[in-house]
């Protein structure tokens, strides 16, 4: 006898059944999009739209009936021509306002001033000042007269002196004309002012102990310059400035002798410029020490100038004692030779020409006779 299924299910089954169609709704199916938020509502629950009129949101439109339509269009039709305005209403033309200022500040004695006046549909400037109230801050306003007016002409108060920065204001003529600008050529600071005599005054410089340079002995001194029969040329000068002090020089003009780059340097003495400068064919020698091959006879690069022996110190003036003078406020301040020491050529002003010539006990030069007066 063969046993039949029973077609009923158990309760196990039952149950299992449900889980498993519970699982069926909560899992979407494969290539099914999971949906986030709320859930969706049911299309049996929803109520179908209705054919009225839409809810409309916010607040709900005013009724308006047909008499106040027509009001309202004739005030509008009414104010079309005129401009709305922004900010504080203006104010009509013809008022009369009333105004109080304390002048403390202005006079000794404490007063109040009151006026009123009316105020035009576009006042002034002048009457805006007077209508602006100011909290006090800045500088005092001008004290204005009892009828209101401002002056018509006022004292015009004098410009802020400055701190001196900056180039200075030129300073105009009595009529107020712009003074013609002249062109004002600067004086070199190595120029020499002259004396009536004309004559200026320089310090040069050479070695008076024996020094070799490319063979030749350099070695110089104000004895040599005595034993010399004929003016000695001052070679071997190849700075720039030097050179143009050369080229200043004149036939007449007096320097120092001065001896450098040895034990005692100093000035022993002086000596007078007899020819004025010509080329250093000393740079177109290349044996020779101070040979430039930029210098060439067709356009000559350096000068000499021929002095004479005038006079040798018995008491050498030395670097130590120049530099003693030449502290702040004394007459060497400003000698170029100690300002530009390396300099072999520099100026002297007459001044100190003859401060030097005190210091040495030598008496003045003679000034120079008419018939060097006219040769130069």
């Amino acid at each position: 006898m063969s046993e039949t299924s029973d077609p009923t299910p158990k309760d196990g089954d039952a149950s299992a059944n449900k889980e498993e169609g519970a699982s069926e709704l909560a899992t979407p199916k494969t290539g099914d999009k999971r949906k986030r938020g709320r859930p969706r509502k049911d299309p049996a629950d929803v109520t179908p739209k209705s054919d009225g009129p839409k809810r409309a949101r916010g607040r709900p439109r005013k009724v308006v009936s047909e008499a106040d339509a027509a009001e309202a269009a004739k005030k509008a039709a009414a104010s079309s021509g005129e401009k709305k305005g922004r900010g504080r209403p203006r104010k009509e033309p013809g008022t009369t306002l009333s105004l109080s200022l304390s002048i403390d500040a202005f006079r000794p004695i404490s007063k109040t001033l009151s006026f009123s006046f009316s105020a035009p549909r576009h006042p002034s400037p002048n009457q805006l000042l007077l209508l602006r109230k100011k909290d006090g801050r800045g500088r005092p306003r001008k004290s204005l007269p009892s009828n209101g007016n401002t002056p018509a002409s006022s004292k015009t108060t004098p410009p802020k002196k400055k701190d001196g920065r900056g180039r200075p204001r030129k300073s105009l003529p009595a009529n107020g004309d712009d003074p013609l600008v002249e062109e004002q050529t600067e004086v070199p600071a190595f120029t020499v002012p002259k004396e009536d005599t004309g004559r200026s005054y320089w310090l040069m410089k050479a070695e008076p102990e024996s020094r070799m340079e490319k063979g030749v002995d350099v070695k110089f001194s104000i004895d040599d310059l005595a034993a010399a029969k004929e003016p000695e040329p001052w070679d071997g000068v190849r700075n720039p400035v030097a050179r143009n002090l050369m080229r200043e020089m004149r036939k007449g003009d007096l320097a120092f002798f001065y001896h450098s780059n040895c034990k005692s340097p100093g000035i022993v003495g002086a000596m007078e410029i007899v020819k004025e400068h010509s080329a250093d064919e000393s740079a177109f020698d290349p044996k020779h020490p101070y040979y430039d091959p930029k210098s060439n006879a067709d356009n000559p690069k350096w000068v000499v100038v021929h002095v004479e022996f005038r006079r040798k110190f018995n008491k050498p003036v030395t670097l130590t004692e120049l530099k003693d003078h030449a502290e702040a406020g004394k007459p060497l301040e400003n000698l170029q030779t100690l300002k530009q020491s390396r300099l072999s050529v520099s100026s002297v002003t007459p001044a100190q020409w003859r401060y030097i010539l005190e210091v040495a006990g030598e008496e003045p030069f003679p000034a120079p006779t008419k018939d060097e007066s006219s040769s130069e």
